[in-house]
């Protein structure tokens, strides 16, 4: 799937060597839904929540 930009592909193909699940990674800044075509920031508390975003962090190109 192609995002925005560089910077948010890059952001959403970051692969933790400790934390597979990118809800429990504290470096996993960004995460996509491609069933709901969303982004969010992911809530580090444990669970898989996170916070809708509608621009990208870094280009500021309109999400889906």
């Amino acid at each position: 799937m192609e995002h925005c930009c560089a910077e948010m592909a890059t952001h959403l193909e970051h692969e933790c060597d400790l934390h597979p699940d990118p809800f429990d990674c504290p470096d996993a800044v960004v995460v996509h839904s491609a069933a709901h075509r969303s982004y969010g920031l992911p809530i580090h508390d444990g669970g898989s929540s996170s916070i809708a975003i509608r621009y990208c962090p870094w280009c500021g190109a309109r999400l889906p």
